[in-house]
């Protein structure tokens, strides 16, 4: 074989080798090139685009044998670029307690700008007592639930958020909410029903009538108040209202008529005692 007939076998040779391996290249390609999608968020129509706060989820809209949808990527800035290939995608958003789902098609060589409309407000909580004064942060908590129309599998209202803070700003879709709000640690619960409005920050103020009583266990009246005593605090029908332990416990009770147990070196002390609006008092046990 002549050198020119050679070199034309090995030039054909090449050639055949590279289509080969660019047929294999092409079968592991992905099915589309990736196409920019860009989210962001809005808490009203024609409000501005949310700046911070937003989690993105991003899923294949397509479920599993498990019936679960295969999570693409996550994303935590406010305004995220995906690169995703041509397809059908479940995106949710979540603003705080704001949650928004929907539906995409990504075509090929389309970008796509999705604005997402959370119709969403914000509640912030605040209690003082009787005579105005504020209550401190560390003294109440909330317990937010959804309105009545929302209701779990025992017919109970879905609870939100537990233990919320006072002075916050929780992030929430708008509508109604009922709010439990605990003063202190026994029975000062106030319950309040709130609206919180799209695109506004909706402040509630909540009012409780109470009074602060401290245990003491003493010898005689004006005594040394005893260490380990057990506190019972109960209402008139018997029901317990709080337990604690303790020379000089302290508590928060709604007005109104109690008896309190105390428990000694096995031995058992009681009194009657009444909460008024607004007082604070000592309530001393006396064993002589």
């Amino acid at each position: 074989m002549s050198k020119t007939a050679l070199g034309l076998v090995l030039a054909l040779l090449g050639l055949a080798a590279s289509a080969a391996d660019a047929l294999s290249q092409s079968a592991a390609a992905p099915s589309g090139v990736a196409v920019p999608v860009t989210l962001s968020a809005r808490t009203v129509e024609g409000g501005a685009i949310i700046k911070s706060g937003l989690v993105w989820w991003i899923y294949k809209n397509v479920k599993t044998r498990d019936g679960n949808y295969p999570l693409v990527d996550t994303y935590r800035s406010a305004t995220p670029t995906a690169a995703l290939p041509p397809g059908a995608y479940r995106i949710a958003a979540t603003y705080g307690k704001v949650n928004l789902i929907r539906d995409i098609v990504v075509e090929r060589g389309r970008a796509l700008q999705e604005i997402f409309i959370l119709n969403a407000g914000g509640l912030r909580l605040g209690a003082v007592t009787v005579n105005g004064k504020t209550i401190p942060p560390n003294s109440v908590r909330y317990d937010l639930f959804a309105d009545e129309t929302e209701t779990d599998q025992f017919g109970n209202r879905k609870l939100v958020l537990r233990d919320a803070r006072p002075g916050l700003v929780i992030r929430l879709n708008a509508g109604a909410y009922h709010v439990v709000s605990t003063y202190g640690d026994a029975n000062a619960v106030v319950r309040v029903d709130v609206t919180v409005e799209p695109g506004k920050l909706t402040d509630a103020t909540i009012n409780h009538v109470a009074g602060k009583i401290t245990l003491r266990l003493v010898n005689q009246r004006g005594g040394e108040a005893l260490a380990n005593t057990q506190w019972n605090i109960l209402t008139p029908s018997g029901d317990i209202v709080k337990e604690s332990a303790g020379a000089l416990p302290s508590h928060i009770l709604a007005p109104g008529s109690y008896t309190v147990l105390a428990r000694h070196r096995g031995k058992d002390y009681t009194r009657e005692f009444v909460v008024e609006p607004g007082e604070t008092k000592q309530i001393e046990v006396v064993i002589q």
